[in-house]
């Protein structure tokens, strides 16, 4: 192995380790602005020997082996649902391998054929791009953890992502990270004028100081909007968290109390307090409601003789002319008069690929025992409660920046995320799942109250402050004072 091979090898080692050390459940906001920094040094490398061929294949690499060190847990999750798990995990960080590669080749063409676009816009313009096509990309997209959501344990510094999204955020820290770099190791540049520039040390505390000039911009900024944005209460909302096994969740001889602890629990939960709002998690109810009209019941008598409406999750079907249907993970609203057929049913919009559905293929094409043939949600209800209107994101939605900015167009005052993460296992995933709700507060200002079958339940004001956290693998009921704003931030109307 060569001195360069075993360098570019080392960079995408460390690489992989910092941006996994980067977000959740490791809470270093400072590795947010280093992060990318060894790909940096790769791709300049691979410029200095002007190695088209070369970028393409170690961005591969580092593309590949960093998500598969961010990633980990998919084997674990991917388990539950099937036994090609390993399969499903490499074919994942394989197509973030092809992006990071066609990243590197891309910056290291643009610099070669315009010499004078500096390496500090081409590459943070360019990672921000992968990132969006990671979330935009069929039925296979994933836009898990951008690098602005690694700040989500700092909310102070992101707060201006209001104006600009998670994704503006990412572009800030890919910047951040090239002038790191630049400041350590000078700008190398192809142009032979300016050499002694970028290897002076007035030019390495240039970049230096306009790093901190922005993380202090950015530090004021949000100093400024946690202090001004006026925040008010819709009331207590009431989180179940049943924390019922995987596999027995879905034992027909078991289902039958998993919907009564679900009603012992909530009752549980309104005797401590009055509860304005309850929430249940992702496919709390184990079936159709349709098949099973005594679970419907007793919801609807909770609902009824507590006065107090209820989200749930659960499976939904549609028929069409001739017997066939499509089947959702749905999400329902019962009123505190116990009715939930006058209200249309969420489906899910953004399915997780293979598990809830196979990419690009219809679902009634196949029925495979090993592959999800949910069908794809259309509508966007906004559910009207005692405490105000509200949307539903269910499970990994929550990645999705489109849909509460939709919601939030569309006038919803708060939102809710109902979700399963009891596949995660205690690995990073439950973790890194619920830090995608600090930006989704922040960028729409508005309150999200979360409800997990085995945990994270949680509650995040407008500024992304999270608090009455649950723990995992427990069960737990909590109930606490949902704050939300009516604020309307410049990023609902305009996105990315």
């Amino acid at each position: 192995m060569s001195l360069t091979t075993r360098r570019a090898a080392a960079l995408v080692a460390v690489g992989a380790v910092l941006l996994a050390a980067s977000y959740p459940p490791f809470r270093f906001p400072v590795l947010s602005f280093v992060a990318i920094a060894p790909a940096i040094v790769l791709l300049r490398d691979c410029e200095r020997e002007g190695d088209a061929r070369g970028a393409l294949r170690w961005g591969f690499w580092y593309g590949f082996a960093s998500q598969g060190a961010v990633l980990y847990w998919l084997v674990v999750a991917l388990w539950h649902f099937t036994p090609l798990s390993a399969l499903g995990y490499l074919a994942t960080i394989t197509i973030f391998g092809l992006w990071h590669g066609l990243l590197f080749w891309f910056v290291l063409r643009v610099r070669q054929r315009l010499p004078a676009v500096p390496f500090w816009l081409v590459f943070p313009v360019a990672w921000t791009a992968v990132e969006w096509g990671v979330g935009h990309q069929g039925d296979i997209r994933f836009p898990w953890l951008g690098l602005g959501t690694s700040l989500g344990d700092a909310p102070v510094l992101v707060q201006w992502a209001d104006v600009a999204g998670a994704r503006g955020v990412t572009l800030w820290l890919a910047w951040c990270n090239v002038m790191v770099v630049e400041a350590l190791y000078g700008e190398h540049t192809v142009l032979k004028d300016s050499l002694a520039l970028a290897g002076s040390g007035a030019f390495r505390l240039r970049r230096a100081v306009a790093v901190l000039a922005t993380i202090l911009g950015a530090w004021g900024y949000g100093e400024w909007r946690e202090r001004t944005i006026p925040l008010r209460d819709v009331g207590v909302v009431g989180l179940i968290q049943p924390n019922e096994g995987f596999r027995e969740k879905w034992d027909p001889g078991h289902a039958d109390s998993v919907v009564t602890k679900l009603v012992l629990m909530s009752r549980d939960l309104q005797a401590r307090g009055r509860v304005g709002l309850l929430l249940w998690p992702e496919a709390a109810i184990p079936g159709y409601l349709f098949e099973q009209p005594r679970w419907s019941a007793a919801i609807a008598v909770l609902a009824r003789e507590t006065a107090t409406p209820i989200v749930s999750g659960g499976l939904h079907a549609e028929f069409r002319p001739g017997g066939s249907y499509d089947y959702f993970n749905a999400a329902f609203f019962f009123d505190s008069l116990g009715r939930w057929k006058p209200y249309p049913v969420y489906a899910k919009h953004y399915l997780v690929p293979i598990v809830e559905r196979v990419p690009f293929v219809p679902p009634r094409w196949l029925r495979l025992k090993w592959f999800g043939g949910f069908g794809i949600g259309r509508g966007l209800p906004l559910y009207a409660s005692p405490l105000g209107r509200l949307g539903v994101m269910i499970c990994y939605e929550s990645a999705f920046e489109d849909l509460a900015r939709r919601y939030r167009r569309a006038s919803a005052d708060f939102l809710v995320n109902i979700t399963n993460d009891a596949w995660y296992g205690r690995t990073a995933g439950p973790t890194q799942h619920a830090t995608h709700l600090v930006m989704r507060a922040i960028e729409t200002r508005a309150g999200i109250a979360r409800a997990a079958n085995d945990g994270i339940s949680e509650f995040v004001d407008p500024l992304g402050h999270t608090y009455a956290e649950t723990g995992l693998e427990e069960a737990a009921v909590v109930s606490d004072h949902l704050g939300t704003s009516d604020v309307i931030p410049l990023y609902v109307r305009l996105g990315d």
